[in-house]
């Protein structure tokens, strides 16, 4: 896929308030400082469309961009630490469980994992929580040119045995990219592109 456009479209905390377009909708969500905004900016060919900062908890919004006007990326608020009250936190935490589990336009979110760490509890929580609520997702680690080409087969070797002991039968689709670099970037904007074609051939679906 190639992104001719990419505009920003509404910030809200208001799930009732997001477009009323039925186009679909592929949310990035992860741990505070996983460069989630640097990712959206590489894939979207955009050195400022999504906010990047060096302090967690940036993104405080669900914010929706129409990318080549068929469909939204969505930017979701992190989760975990983030240097926020305990009440901004459950206030994030409500709305983004609210968008998950009532915005029809979902069809895809993307947990973005940190590669340079071992698997995180918070992630694999968050993880539990998409597959109970039967949410579709992908997991993107992030961060790749930051340890070695063992280091990162090896740190996902572990996240597939975590979900294996947590009774997954396989790993849901993933991938492993780096904004530094562009790895990744066409691996992802494939994946979606492919979820459109199914989507677009039935337009009954939205």
């Amino acid at each position: 896929m190639k992104i001719n456009t990419a505009e920003f479209i509404i910030s809200n905390s208001d799930v009732t308030k997001c477009p009323l377009e039925r186009l679909p909708e592929y949310a990035f969500i992860g741990r505070s400082n996983v460069g989630k905004s640097s990712l959206i900016n590489m894939l979207t060919n955009h050195k400022n469309l999504a906010k990047t900062s060096g302090k967690p908890g940036k993104t405080q919004l669900i914010n929706h961009f129409k990318i080549n006007a068929n469909w939204f990326l969505v930017d979701l608020p992190g989760y975990g630490y983030a240097r926020v009250s305990k009440k901004t936190k459950q206030v994030f935490q409500e709305f983004i469980t609210d968008y998950f589990e009532s915005r029809e336009q979902l069809v895809c979110a993307f947990v973005l994992i940190d590669i340079r760490l071992e698997a995180q509890k918070i992630d694999l929580e968050f993880i539990e929580y998409l597959g109970e609520t039967e949410i579709p997702f992908s997991i993107i680690f992030t961060k790749a040119d930051k340890i070695s080409k063992t280091k990162i087969d090896s740190h996902i070797a572990a996240y597939k045995k975590q979900l294996h002991a947590n009774n997954w039968e396989e790993i849901p689709p993933y991938f492993v990219t780096s904004a530094t670099e562009g790895t990744g970037k066409d691996a992802v904007l494939d994946y979606i592109e492919s979820i459109n074609e199914t989507i677009f051939k039935d337009m009954n679906t939205f």
